[in-house]
């Protein structure tokens, strides 16, 4: 069964990488990305609905207008029980302090390292934690869930 992930990031590159770091389980039918370049574009896509159903938000914190942690906020006003990943290249213990308290599953510092993070969304997945599931939120707050540096 495929499910979606969101990759929200003003840098054009990024979704290429994604696309290029994920092709096989996208042929497979493991996963299907989207992507946003801004805060403001993630919200839209997902009042527009996203199918099929998706796990998780992969989040740049650094981006204009609207940046991650605001992103985050939002999420967590209008989907509480959906996981977001923080992404930044910038991995200060503020930032850090300041996602963990807005709701952040995991907080990653750039470079991504794909090979953890398929292993996490496999996770994410084989446990069924989905936009509906009770309890997500609780789970991804736990330390066994958090990633803070790589």
């Amino acid at each position: 069964m495929s499910v979606s992930i969101l990759v929200v990031d003003d840098e054009p590159d990024v979704a290429e990488m994604f696309r290029q770091r994920f092709r096989r389980e996208a042929r497979q039918g493991t996963y299907v990305m989207h992507f946003a370049v801004s805060g403001e574009q993630a919200l839209r896509l997902l009042a527009d609905g996203i199918e099929p159903t998706l796990i998780v938000i992969l989040s740049d914190i650094n981006m204009p207008r609207m940046d991650g942690l605001q992103l985050l906020a939002e999420i967590r006003q209008r989907r509480p029980d959906l996981p977001v990943m923080m992404v930044t290249a910038y991995g200060d213990d503020e930032r850090r302090r300041r996602a963990r308290e807005l709701g952040a599953c995991e907080f990653i510092t750039k470079p991504v390292d794909f090979d953890w993070l398929k292993a996490r969304l496999h996770q994410l997945q084989r446990r069924g934690l989905n936009i509906t599931a009770p309890g997500i939120r609780d789970h991804c707050l736990s330390r066994s869930c958090r990633r803070d540096s790589h």
